[in-house]
C-alpha cells in the first residue's frame, strides 16, 4: 500500500509540474488538453492531432505536427514553447 501511495503522489507531482510548466504532451494529451494549451488550435484541430497520432504513432518531433491536416508551420512556431513530446 505504501508503494501505491508513493507512486500516486509521484504521478500527481509529475502531472502538476507539466501543468504549471504550461506544456502539453502531443504524444499523450487528450484533444481537450491540446485545445486548451495551444493557441490557434480548437477542439476540431486537436482531435485531428489525436487521430493522426493514433494512425501514425507518436510524434518524433514537434515539426511533425505540420503533417496533421489544418496544422501549419505558423501554428507550430507560435506553440513551440507550449508543447512537448
Amino acid at each position: 500500500m505504501k508503494l501505491f501511495q508513493t507512486l500516486f503522489l509521484t504521478a500527481i507531482f509529475l502531472f502538476s509540474s507539466a501543468v504549471f510548466a504550461g506544456k502539453v504532451s502531443i504524444n499523450n494529451a487528450t484533444a481537450e488538453q491540446i485545445a486548451t494549451a495551444m493557441t490557434g488550435v480548437g477542439e476540431n484541430k486537436a482531435k485531428e492531432i489525436v487521430k493522426y497520432r493514433g494512425t501514425h504513432g507518436k510524434f518524433k518531433s514537434i515539426q511533425d505536427l505540420e503533417n496533421v491536416d489544418g496544422i501549419g508551420s505558423k501554428t507550430v512556431e507560435k506553440n513551440k514553447d507550449k508543447i512537448t513530446l
